[in-house]
């Protein structure tokens, strides 16, 4: 008597358990054709994409002006530029450079020591609020502002351009960031 089964149904099976797998999945209702914006959550801010990759591609540049005129001050910090499309900041992309130090240690002036790096997304944030240079905003600064200078911003053709320095005194903070800026309204 021969034990041995025939391999064969279960070769033929497999083409059929693969396309099973391979299936799509198909919901019980249809779905509408355009998505519905739920009210309840946030959306997307939609912008163009020429704007966009502009800033992307200008925010190497004014960083670069803005290091090169921190080495000519002889300032250490961090150097911080965004964009926001439009007339009034809903949404930005930013990019940011460490110019030597990220932070510095505890000192006479500063016993805790500074996040430089906060410190200039601070006076970004307060510009943003405002679209008027940090330490300038006519009103006490909010939690998380510091009404400190260094920070300047600008109405390009496209939107909202911000340039922010923290690491120097607050006079060369703001040179600093007139370098970046000035890149930026050449083109945005």
């Amino acid at each position: 008597m021969n034990h041995k089964k025939s391999c064969l149904p279960g070769l033929l099976a497999l083409p059929i358990l693969a396309m099973l797998m391979n299936a799509p999945n198909v919901p019980a209702q249809d779905k509408p054709a355009v998505p519905v914006p739920d009210a309840g959550k946030p959306q997307p801010v939609a912008t163009s994409e020429k704007s966009a990759l502009g800033f992307a591609e200008l925010a190497d540049k004014a960083l670069l002006a803005m290091q090169q005129r921190a080495a000519e001050l002889k300032a250490t910090g961090v150097a911080v530029v965004a964009f926001s499309e439009g007339d009034s900041v809903k949404s930005w992309s930013s990019k940011m450079v460490v110019v030597g130090n990220l932070k510095t240690g505890p000192s006479k002036n500063d016993p805790a020591g500074a996040n430089l790096l906060g410190i200039a997304y601070a006076k970004a944030a307060e510009m943003a609020d405002t679209l008027k240079a940090s330490g300038s905003a006519g009103r006490p600064p909010l939690k998380g502002e510091f009404g400190w200078q260094g920070g300047v911003v600008a109405k390009g053709r496209t939107g909202i351009l911000i340039a922010a320095f923290s690491g120097g005194p607050s006079a060369d903070d703001v040179k600093i960031s007139q370098a970046g800026l000035a890149v930026l309204t050449q083109s945005l």
